[in-house]
């Protein structure tokens, strides 16, 4: 099989305003340190920028790449790389089938921001690993080994056919 890439899918509307409105916070800090001088909302301000930087370089996958042999899941500074062998199956999950499927959930990691990422503990599998920027278009990729993983690839479908070699 030849390369396949597929971007992390657009943010579904929710999320986007919910990035939107987290962005006024540093925003608003910044506004007020300048207005009024005090330097406690100008060092909140410029932490809400580093952990935003953060959240965007080291935890928002923008990218999933296919191979013969890898799933690669590439970051803006580091790449998560896990093996085709260690793949037991990939497939599309409905939104609905969500709580069927894991139960109860908790996140654990940025959240809100772009989307979610990080971990996500759940009542019936225990942690996966999620890298989601919508509702929707959700993919499931189970793993012999480690976390399973759940991603919102553009084009899910296509991801999912590409993965089971079709």
């Amino acid at each position: 099989m030849t390369k396949k890439s597929f971007s992390l899918a657009p943010m579904t509307r929710s999320i986007l305003v919910l990035t939107l409105v987290l962005w006024l916070l540093p925003c608003a800090f910044s506004a007020y340190a300048l207005l009024t001088g005090q330097r406690i909302a100008g060092v909140i301000a410029a932490g809400l920028f580093a952990l935003y930087a953060i959240v965007w370089l080291f935890c928002r996958p923008y990218r999933f790449e296919l191979s013969s042999d890898l799933l690669n899941i590439v970051f803006p500074c580091w790449q998560r790389k896990i093996a085709v062998e260690d793949i037991a199956a990939v497939r599309l999950l409905q939104r609905d089938g969500l709580k069927k499927q894991f139960g109860r959930a908790m996140r654990v990691g940025a959240g809100g921001l772009w989307g979610g990422f990080g971990w996500l503990w759940t009542s019936k599998n225990g942690f996966i690993e999620f890298y989601v920027s919508r509702l929707d278009g959700l993919v499931l990729i189970e793993r012999r080994s480690g976390k399973n993983i759940l991603i919102t690839p553009e084009h899910a479908e296509e991801f999912v056919a590409a993965a089971e070699g079709k």
